[in-house]
């Protein structure tokens, strides 16, 4: 039996799982019965995950999508799968499966896949006597929660997801989703769920970056358990916190690194200013501080914002500097860029799928589409998607999943 801390395809440690997708989705169930079973629940949700790549954005889409690939691609998901090839899955199928898959299960299968073509990684397991593999002192794994807008149940409660993205403060390195779960009941419930989804991966080396809401004890200890780092920022609602960190002598602190970037018809300067952690600051872990800064101008040089920014690391200066913090801080908001896509390239808060796992597991695919683009080399999502849409055989090759 794996232990209860990690994360487990069918009962496989990920580690241990195939990283073939096709077997990873075989351990994910859909709670139908086995007997008299036309559509292995595995193909079905390949289909779907290969229609995504292509664009498809809903039931209707990927049905009709998916009466158009190949005969002979379809019969080799069937036969892969231990099933004989029988026509191809309805939209009624298609959408029962989606509606009843295990999302969490899906996740932890999107999640293995992912971390096994990552470029240097590997997956391993957590909480044993393994020796976890040291990743990059530049690991970032940005936490950001995600509304499902148009997924509205009958009481009016919207689906709430938070997603894990890993990738380094490098640009040109790709950043991609590996863990993802729901968030239950109210927003506040969300530092709560990050931990439980910290839990499922290997942080050990990693930077975890996240937004003020995130910014308590319990996470910065869980961190610092399992062996990650921490840049948080702070706002008012940890009162004690900013007020000890706004209290610092900042005037008199020389800026320790500074940035100007230009575009889009704006030039953006950032400084920082680092301080080693005060003594008795109520939060644990801490051996840096900082103030980061952003003026913002237009090409002619008229003032447009200038915001603010306190916040606390782990790092010792040792391990990052003013410049590193600086970067690491800036790139947190890549994740956000993974929200854009999934809004503007897949439509996803127009979506109207709301029934029961559904919405996860169509964001879900999302992730796994995008991931699987970048990991291909494809920068421009919405370019790439065109791209795969193009050969109806390219979606499967970009996944992995063709003999």
């Amino acid at each position: 039996m794996p232990d209860a801390g990690v994360a487990s395809v069918a009962g496989v440690p990920v580690a241990q799982a195939c990283a073939d997708l096709l077997d990873l989705l075989a351990g994910v169930s859909d709670g139908r019965s086995s007997q008299g079973r036309d559509h292995p629940a595995a193909v079905v949700l390949a289909l779907v995950a290969a229609a995504t790549v292509a664009g498809m954005t809903g039931y209707t889409a990927v049905a009709g999508w998916v009466a158009d690939v190949p005969q002979a691609t379809v019969t080799d998901l069937y036969l892969r799968a231990g099933a004989l090839p029988v026509g191809r899955p309805s939209r009624s199928t298609l959408w029962r499966v989606c509606t009843d898959t295990d999302a969490q299960a899906l996740d932890t299968a999107i999640a293995a896949w992912t971390t096994a073509r990552r470029p240097g990684q590997s997956p391993a397991p957590q909480d044993t006597d393994e020796q976890a593999p040291e990743l990059p002192p530049t690991d970032l794994l940005r936490l950001d929660g995600k509304t499902v807008r148009g997924a509205v149940d009958a009481d009016g409660n919207q689906v709430q997801l938070l997603a894990a993205l890993a990738g380094t403060a490098d640009p040109a390195t790709p950043a991609v989703v590996i863990g993802q779960t729901e968030v239950t009941g109210a927003k506040t419930n969300e530092p709560a769920c990050a931990r439980d989804l910290l839990k499922t991966l290997n942080i050990e080396g990693s930077t975890v970056t996240a937004d003020a809401l995130h910014t308590v004890k319990a996470t910065a200890e869980l961190i610092h358990q399992r062996g990650g780092q921490f840049v948080f920022p702070v706002k008012e609602n940890r009162r004690a916190l900013f007020d000890a960190l706004d209290a610092l002598p900042w005037q008199h602190t020389p800026i320790a690194d500074s940035r100007i970037d230009i575009g889009h018809g704006r030039i953006t300067r950032r400084t920082i200013r680092v301080l080693p952690a005060p003594p008795g600051l109520p939060f644990p872990h801490v051996n840096q501080v900082w103030l980061i800064e952003r003026y913002v101008t237009d090409t002619t040089g008229a003032h447009l914002s200038a915001a603010a920014q306190l916040g606390v690391a782990s790092h010792t200066p040792q391990q990052a500097g003013p410049a590193q913090i600086a970067a690491i801080n800036q790139g947190h908001w890549a994740v956000e860029s993974l929200h854009w896509i999934r809004d503007t390239c897949y439509r996803e808060d127009q979506s109207r799928v709301r029934t029961r796992s559904g919405p996860r597991v169509l964001a879900s695919m999302r992730n796994l589409a995008i991931n699987a683009l970048r990991l291909a080399g494809r920068r421009d999502i919405t370019e790439a998607t065109r791209w795969a849409g193009r050969n109806m055989t390219r979606p499967f090759a970009i996944l992995g999943i063709t003999s």
